[in-house]
């Protein structure tokens, strides 16, 4: 992968327009094309991933749903702890993505992981309540994000833990002890990235704050590929859900 691979990214994320008529059929013309280059690209992208990951407290037979897991990048990062999982589930509502993800799964022998096509708001695990519950920058992807919050909420067994990396702008008024991000940026980064579907939200963190016990909150900010000096703000948050 080099800058060829990058060119056709931006191509398709800058100009190729995005058609549908559900939100799947979007997802599904806007992946279709850079699903082969989405990993090289998106690892200078998306930052503070494999954090989220490693803060993750997931017990020995424990099962895992990685919502908008896309291509399986997030399974590759969690590293041999996968193997202790009595089952990893990729849920992703762009087949393209899942593709490559099944392709990663059959390469590394997982027999643990496996794909599903679904909707995180709506998707139910088949086995019942799981021990963790990921978004890797999924829910500015998701339109109903809050419903997606709450669907995991209900997922998660009591003590279960959720994990969330995303982007996102601060309230204009955060609390006390967030983050207060400028005029500039809550102008900037919403549109920008809103050009391809990607909706920022200063809504994210409070309401994983009122539904889980924060366990590790980081407000960052990440450099962007090519727009020389400017770094898009992104959270990692992880909480744990009350026991019952």
């Amino acid at each position: 992968m080099g800058l060829a691979s990058d060119l056709r990214v931006l191509y398709h994320m800058a100009v190729t327009p995005v058609r549908g008529a559900t939100h799947a059929e979007r997802l599904e013309s806007f992946y279709r094309d850079q699903s082969g280059a989405y990993d090289d690209f998106r690892k200078r992208l998306l930052h503070g991933r494999e954090e989220m990951l490693a803060a993750l407290e997931v017990p020995d037979g424990g099962r895992w749903l990685d919502m908008g897991g896309g291509t399986g990048h997030n399974v590759e990062a969690f590293g041999e702890r996968r193997s202790r999982l009595s089952e990893v589930t990729i849920v992703d509502l762009c087949p393209s993505l899942l593709k490559v993800a099944d392709q990663r799964i059959q390469k590394n022998g997982w027999l643990n992981v496996r794909t599903v096509v679904g909707d995180a708001c709506t998707y139910t695990h088949d086995a019942g309540r799981v021990d963790a519950v990921t978004f890797s920058y999924s829910l500015t992807m998701i339109p109903n994000w809050f419903q997606a919050i709450r669907r995991a909420y209900d997922q998660l067994k009591p003590g279960g833990v959720v994990g969330v990396v995303d982007f996102y702008i601060s309230r204009k008024w955060p609390s006390s002890g967030m983050k207060r991000h400028s005029a500039f940026q809550r102008f900037l980064w919403p549109n920008w990235f809103g050009f391809d579907n990607v909706f920022l939200s200063p809504d994210h963190l409070p309401l994983l704050q009122s539904l889980f016990n924060t366990v590790r909150l980081e407000e960052r900010q990440g450099k962007v590929p090519y727009l020389l000096g400017l770094k898009a703000p992104y959270y990692i948050f992880v909480g744990r859900k009350s026991s019952e």
